[in-house]
């Protein structure tokens, strides 16, 4: 027993290293007031990259937004038999970025920063989106064909093969490629249990159902869904629009019901963020830091998750799967994102005061919308969580081909593993779970980013060459 224990404290302590390294303050910035900001690495990564993206694709995210809008409405045109279209790719990479960090991460930032984390995630979406292409625009460069799937694979793995083997073709996998498989396939399966944990709780506030019949009921309709061959992204395909429309829709009914209140909401959210509040009480760089690691959480631009998806679009252009998931980043954040922090701001302090969690969040869709809201709120949980169960199913696809060769063995056995988290996690809340899902994103981010600002021109590249007109367009 005492060997065990000893193992145990040794694994939580190099968690808790690697944690504090990828999401610690390793700069701090001391501010007036007496407040100071705290720089975590990943956020010194991450926020410069998206500025430098941005100023090198001359401001993409608001230049090329209508191009961004048009593409969606191009007519599905696939070459390749099982291959995703673009728009279906964009659908798979939504299902993953509008989950619960939409929701339960959306409170999370609101609750430890205050309504001044809207507009950092804001800000966070608007430099992230050029990331989002950059990063995108490469997996298509670098795709290949999918001999068990059909149509195409790839991702951060295999463009991070690419640029350390160009001088030696055939050499070994890289370490870094490796390590950014294993960093997705660890980080999805802590996903996995957030989720199982998340639908349960809701669905036992909301209907007092117990978990066990809540999990036992998720996890039988996701393995139907999952162990099949095509299943996924024709799910994908109903549920993405659906869901992202009736949250939509509703949180809209409720800024109607509410529109006289928006003008302090909006006041309230710009004012503490800049810390005309927070400053006083010495908060200011845990309203940025909250918003910034939140909306990073949630959009995943950098991470090198999408990119498994855009990957596998049968695509006229390499840039246009980059613009799609682009625009991608702007519906997580500037859209759904945005619905829940309204949901909460426009409910009175009192109705939320001392909540936090899915709790907080029902409570105020109990104000407004009385028990239907709490009803409906469990629905969506459900609706974004299982489509992120299904989407980061897809992701998987190529890092296990990548790391254990085509065979359906690993592939199924990973599923399963996938789904046994979700069964785990959601019979008992493992209050390291986030944390585990913020490292596997962090690690994924620091590999991804090694390869992609010296890939960046080639990306770089594609965007002039799309924008001359020079590919062939269909």
């Amino acid at each position: 027993m005492a060997i065990v224990e000893t193992i145990q404290k040794l694994i939580m302590t190099v968690f808790n290293a690697v944690y504090y390294l990828l999401w610690g303050d390793l700069l701090t910035i001391p501010l007036p007031g007496g407040s100071s900001l705290g720089l975590s690495l990943l956020i010194l990564i991450l926020i410069p990259s998206g500025l430098y993206f941005t100023l090198r694709t001359r401001f993409l995210p608001f230049r090329l937004f209508p191009e961004m809008l048009r593409i969606t409405l191009e007519k599905k045109n696939v070459s390749q038999k099982d291959a995703l279209s673009g728009m279906q790719a964009l659908f798979v990479s939504t299902a993953t970025r509008v989950g619960m960090g939409n929701l339960v991460g959306v409170v999370a930032a609101i609750s430890a920063g205050g309504a001044g984390a809207v507009f950092w995630m804001w800000v966070i979406a608007l430099l992230s989106s050029s990331t989002a292409f950059i990063e995108a625009t490469l997996a298509q460069l670098h795709k290949e064909k999918d001999p068990l799937y059909g149509g195409y694979r790839g991702g951060p793995a295999y463009y991070i093969h690419h640029l350390f083997t160009r001088k030696k073709p055939g050499g070994k996998r890289p370490l870094i490629a490796i390590l950014f498989a294993l960093s997705g396939l660890i980080c999805w399966c802590g996903i996995s249990q957030v989720i199982g944990n998340s639908v349960s709780s809701a669905f036992e506030n909301a209907f007092h159902v117990p978990p066990l019949t809540t999990t036992i009921i998720l996890v039988a309709i996701a393995a139907v869904i999952v162990l099949r061959k095509h299943a996924t992204v024709r799910v994908l395909d109903i549920m993405v629009p659906i869901m992202a429309v009736c949250y939509f829709l509703i949180t809209l009914f409720i800024i109607i019901k509410n529109l006289g209140q928006l003008p302090t909401v909006f006041q309230r959210i710009f004012a503490e963020a800049f810390g005309i509040r927070q400053a006083v009480a010495g908060g200011f760089g845990a309203v940025l830091m909250n918003g910034a690691k939140r909306g990073l959480f949630s959009n995943e631009a950098g991470s090198g998750s999408a990119p498994c998806a855009a990957a596998a679009a049968d695509i006229s252009h390499p840039a246009k799967e980059g613009l799609l998931q682009a625009l991608g980043v702007f519906i997580d954040t500037l859209v759904i994102c945005s619905c829940s922090a309204m949901i909460m701001l426009l409910a009175p302090s009192p109705v939320t005061n001392g909540l936090e969690g899915m709790d907080l969040l029902q409570a105020a869709m109990r104000y407004h919308l009385g028990d239907f809201g709490v009803i409906f709120i469990a629905a969506i949980l459900w609706l974004f969580s299982f489509s992120t169960f299904i989407g980061i199913l897809f992701y998987a696809r190529s890092n296990v081909a990548y790391l254990f060769g085509d065979n359906w063995l690993s592939q199924t056995l990973y599923k399963l593993l996938a789904l046994a988290m979700v069964f785990i996690g959601g019979l008992a809340a493992y209050t390291f779970v986030w944390d585990l899902g913020d490292i596997g994103i962090g690690l994924m981010t620091i590999f991804n980013m090694i390869a992609l600002f010296p890939l960046a021109p080639q990306a770089m590249e594609s965007l002039k060459d799309y924008e001359r007109g020079c590919w062939p367009k269909h």
